[in-house]
């Protein structure tokens, strides 16, 4: 077993915990740290794949300007401190079924289609994952679904503001 397969393992250990952790945790501080938690495990994972840029991505975006987000919502509309939430009856029921066919399907892929993926053993271009390579990549290939989550991240923003403005009397 190698030093990295080790690594890697714990790290999948720790990122499935954390996620565990933000999905069953009651408090929405606790919920987002842990999420802060598996972002921080996922930039790790980048930097296994030799992709530095999107690891400091990972970092300074989601972890860094996403949460701080996030907790700003949370701490300004309370729901650290809001009661119970009354939940529609089928929506329990649903939720398990989905959980059991998203297992299932994850199963089938891990176990059913063993050495469908090969292994790569080409060496990386030149630049690959450099910041120069990423923008020009972003810019070219990538520009409608760059422009698409520009417009989502707009329009979540106008969402967090028409939510938390008051109405005046």
């Amino acid at each position: 077993m190698t030093l990295q397969l080790l690594l890697f393992i714990v790290l999948a250990l720790v990122a499935i915990a954390s996620a565990l952790g933000m999905l069953i945790s009651r408090n929405a501080i606790y919920s987002a740290l842990f999420l802060v938690l598996n972002f921080a495990t996922v930039a790790v994972f980048f930097l296994l794949l030799n992709a530095p840029f999107i690891a400091v991505a990972q970092v300074s975006v989601y972890t860094g300007a996403i949460m701080v987000l996030f907790l700003f919502v949370i701490m300004l509309l309370g729901a650290e401190r809001a009661g119970p939430i009354q939940t529609i009856q089928w929506q329990r029921p649903l939720a398990i079924i989905l959980a059991v066919i998203l297992l299932l399907e994850g199963g089938y892929i891990l176990l059913g289609q063993r050495g469908v993926v090969p292994m790569v053993t080409a060496q990386l271009p030149e630049g690959f994952g450099s910041p120069a390579q990423v923008g020009t990549d972003l810019f070219s290939k990538y520009i409608l679904p760059f422009e698409i989550t520009s417009v989502l991240l707009l329009v979540a923003m106008i969402g967090a503001i028409v939510l938390t403005k008051s109405e005046k009397k």
